[in-house]
């Protein structure tokens, strides 16, 4: 298996092998509780798709997960006991991405498919209540690999082949960013608003002004693809996760969101960084390879690795109390688990 290379065709970056692989389905009931002494403790898995699920985000009240897989769906489910709350089937290929708006009262989320560039290269925009459809924004040519809410909710960021700003009232484009050499693999705004960074097969994490989408600079810290990009919740950091097959660059960077001057390099995983998330709280950062790993975000120091998935993992999302992490994986399931 090989690191993809883009060309201005729709040939992702990101995810390659995330819908290419076939998952493992889990059979029995839709919901599987866990009762065990391990550390940290699994709440239960999620078991409502049917094929892998790459894409994961808590409500802001931290009540409910929506959920995106490679079976063309979106589901909302109880982040207490599992249960499917409603099923969104707008899309007509694998949902790439998901976010949850800071209200709570709308859904963004992001499809495409390898390799064919006829399918569904939309965000679409839905009621978190209900499921009905809002509105559905075409302004990308390609599969979407990314989407995120500014802080404010009055605008959605998206990454494809290029990134593209646009209003989240009435889906008009406010601006695009091209500023990469190659696809947008991950999109997150400044805590404050002002900033979006957006990571990319260029092997670059690229900081940008919100309003204009001017470049305020470039990091250059990985060696190999950069899946994922998270900002701390004073705004003073970003994380970053790269990573390829046959290379060493399996890591996730910490650096200063002012400067992009290198912080810390977090190397304790054996394999591709797909995802990363930063607590609510700004003191760990979970990343997400095989195993989801959990370290201090101020020394790089381990805190425990969780192993409760049978397939690669895809995503990583903390609850907004920082007392629990939803991760999503190839296995078809989605667990939550409570931090030590």
């Amino acid at each position: 298996m090989r690191d993809w290379k883009q060309s201005e065709e729709c040939h992702p970056c990101r995810r390659t092998v995330l819908f290419g692989l076939v998952g493992l389905l889990l059979s029995g009931t839709w919901l599987t509780s866990a009762c065990s002494s391990s550390k940290p403790p699994l709440l239960f898995t999620y078991q409502g798709h049917s094929k892998e699920v790459g894409a994961v985000s808590w409500s802001p009240d931290g009540k409910h997960i929506a959920s995106g897989s490679n079976d063309k769906t979106v589901q909302v489910w109880d982040a207490v006991d599992g249960s499917n709350v409603f099923t969104y089937k707008g899309h007509s290929d694998a949902v790439m991405a998901v976010a949850w708006s800071p209200d709570g009262k709308r859904i963004a989320s992001g499809s495409g498919n390898i390799g064919n560039n006829r399918d569904d290269h939309t965000v679409q925009v839905w009621d978190a209540t209900d499921g009905s459809h809002v509105f559905t924004y075409r302004g990308h040519s390609c599969p979407v690999y990314a989407v995120a809410w500014s802080p404010d909710g009055k605008r959605i960021a998206s990454g494809s082949r290029e990134m593209q700003v646009w209003d989240a009232v009435d889906g008009g484009n406010v601006y695009t960013y091209e500023g990469h050499s190659d696809w947008v693999q991950s999109v997150a705004w400044s805590p404050d608003g002002q900033r979006i960074a957006s990571s990319s097969g260029d092997h670059t994490v690229q900081v940008w002004d919100a309003v204009d989408g001017g470049n305020v600079y470039t990091y250059q810290g990985h060696s190999s693809n950069v899946h994922a990009v998270a900002w701390s919740s004073d705004g003073k950091r970003i994380a970053s996760s790269s990573g390829a097959y046959f290379q060493d660059d399996n890591i996730v960077q910490v650096w200063n969101a002012v400067n992009g001057r290198k912080i810390i390099s977090y190397k304790r995983h054996p394999d591709i960084v797909k995802a990363i998330a930063w607590s609510p709280d700004g003191k760990r950062i979970a990343s997400a390879s095989r195993e989801v790993q959990v370290w201090n975000a101020v020394n790089g120091r381990k805190i425990f690795t969780y192993q409760g998935h049978s397939s690669r993992l895809y995503a990583v999302a903390w609850s907004p109390d920082s007392k629990r992490i939803a991760s999503a994986s190839g296995d078809n399931t989605v667990q939550v688990w409570k931090t030590p």
